[in-house]
């Protein structure tokens, strides 16, 4: 994921309490992170430097907590030269010079392999110079002995800072902190109790909800930035016990995986599974569909009710509300298969109250309930490269770990069941609503004598330039609507957000106004072609 997009945390390198282990594995260092007093472990290669960094953060970060954390840097930076300056051949200084050297000298060979920033904005690894490190929370899915869940440790975070709070002293020059996608509350990744500790795909990242701040400041990130367990050797035991993956970057889980629905999005997704290595066991109203992912290695089940039966964790992606409460409550449905402990992960793009509805009848049951919808289309589905939104049971979110690697390049943990619902829908209506302004400004544009070509070159050259704006334009410009994202799909979904905005009497006049002309497109056949085909509703 291109982690420039989300908000950053500043942070410095602190000691920890001598009562806490430093985890295994990859090299850390415990952080303290500015204006909010949380700790965490942060593994080397998820820091950034502050200095070069900071005025990106500074733009895509403008709450006032992250300002109140920038004031603190800088007011920590003004103490640490003036002491620099005061002391600078203080003895302590200059022996915690040499173990920092010392501690930088041990990964120096491994780190000049890696001196190169991850490209497009993905995290940088180590630069190998002395400089300060400062993060966010990350993932220490890695760890043999990671930090307990949030809501245990916070008290000793949020009440009792390390003892210790001496910074590792270099001199101004290379004092800039390494920063990475940020967080308020010192959350840890705690790996599945049923599973062995895994590795995980270098770009991969976890997003979650924090459950110790107020919703105005509660989106966290948490960064899965592991690899193959070459610098693990003491846990290969562990790792045999899995067949790891082709590409060597995911350790597939070692549960029966069930998806229901082989449309666009499940298809590309149940053939990233089965890359990865899972076990897949897939149905599909139409049956012929099966035909070429059994072909793969995936077996075939019958009906829904067999298929989560006879799985650990079953996923389903369908069309709209009805589809997804007719696999689940229909005959032969999702819920004739639940008993106590199977876990249901919904994938499909629906209400709020369609979610809220089928989890309390799978957790009726005793199943464990997950919503998670997906944000791409047909070809980031297919390249593994989906964005997922996820709420329910976050249990069940981290025991899905492996599948999301597969098939996303991020995922989302939003809370409690609805809350991936609504937020899905507020991006497909931006999206949708954007998709008919190109098509809008393309037809204007030829109806007034002005090239659409021409119009696209600006755009590109522009703070508009995305690679949705340029597929879409050159759907358009060849007149290839072959189906990425279904017209009719996105017309559903801001119709939902219409609702959606009903609900809770907001207006949304341009998702209305966007609404209109998806129906118009749809009255010139056009629901089956790709959202692109708006273009049509615009045509004289």
């Amino acid at each position: 994921g291109k982690l420039g997009r989300y908000p950053p945390w500043p942070g410095k390198i602190v000691n920890p309490p001598k009562d806490l282990k430093k985890p295994r594995g990859k090299k850390c260092f415990f952080v303290k992170f500015f204006g909010t007093e949380d700790h965490a472990w942060i593994k080397v290669e998820q820091l950034k430097p502050y200095h070069p960094h900071k005025e990106e953060m500074i733009k895509i970060n403008k709450g006032k907590r992250f300002q109140q954390a920038v004031d603190a840097v800088e007011e920590f930076l003004r103490k640490t030269k003036g002491k620099d300056q005061a002391s600078s051949h203080n003895s302590n200084e200059e022996k915690n010079r040499r173990n920092s050297s010392e501690e930088r000298g041990k990964q120096s060979a491994g780190e000049e392999k890696r001196k190169t920033s991850l490209s497009e904005g993905k995290l940088k690894k180590g630069t190998g110079e002395g400089k300060k490190r400062g993060s966010s929370v990350s993932s220490e899915r890695g760890s043999k002995s990671p930090l307990k869940r949030a809501q245990d440790q916070s008290p000793r975070k949020r009440g009792r800072p390390p003892k210790d709070e001496k910074d590792l002293t270099i001199p101004e020059s290379s004092t800039v902190k390494r920063v990475m996608t940020g967080t308020v509350a010192g959350f840890k990744w705690p790996p599945s109790v049923s599973e062995p500790v895994k590795d995980s795909d270098p770009h991969f990242h976890h997003f979650l909800l924090s459950q110790t701040e107020k919703p105005a400041v509660c989106y966290q990130a948490i960064t899965k930035k592991l690899k193959v367990c070459e610098e693990e050797t003491g846990s290969t035991s562990i790792q045999a016990a899995d067949s790891t993956a082709v590409n060597g970057s995911i350790t597939p889980t070692d549960k029966k995986i069930g998806f229901l629905g082989l449309g666009l999005m499940g298809s590309g997704i149940v053939s990233n599974l089965l890359k990865m290595g899972h076990t897949v066991t897939v149905w599909n109203r139409t049956a012929e569909k099966c035909d070429l992912f059994i072909q793969e290695g995936a077996r075939l089940g019958r009906t829904p009710a067999e298929v989560v039966s006879t799985c650990d964790i079953t996923f389903a992606c369908v069309s709209d509300p009805k589809a997804a409460k007719d696999l689940v409550l229909g005959p032969s449905g999702v819920l004739q298969g639940i008993r106590p402990g199977k876990c249901y992960v919904d994938m499909s793009t629906v209400d709020a109250d369609t979610v809220t509805e089928l989890a309390q009848v799978i957790v009726s049951r005793g199943g464990r309930f997950l919503e998670a919808p997906v944000s791409g289309n047909q070809q980031l589905s297919n390249d593994g490269m989906l964005v997922i939104l996820a709420a329910g049971d976050r249990g069940l979110y981290e025991d899905c770990s492996s599948c999301f690697q597969a098939m996303g390049k991020t995922s989302f943990f939003l809370g409690e069941v609805g809350n991936a619902a609504k937020m899905m829908l507020i991006v497909n209506m931006v999206q949708g609503s954007f998709m008919a302004t190109i098509a809008e400004g393309l037809t204007l544009a030829q109806v007034t004598g002005q090239s659409q070509q021409t119009l696209l070159d600006i755009l590109n050259q522009g703070q508009l330039a995305s690679i949705f704006l340029d597929q879409k334009c050159q759907n358009i410009l060849q007149g290839n609507f072959k189906p990425d994202f279904y017209l009719k799909y996105i017309q559903k979904d801001l119709r939902l957000a219409i609702a959606l905005g009903d609900s809770v009497n907001h207006p949304t006049p341009m998702a209305a106004a966007a609404n209109e002309v998806y129906k118009r497109a749809k009255a010139l056949d056009q629901s089956d072609n790709d959202m692109s085909a708006v273009y049509r509703a615009y045509i004289h």
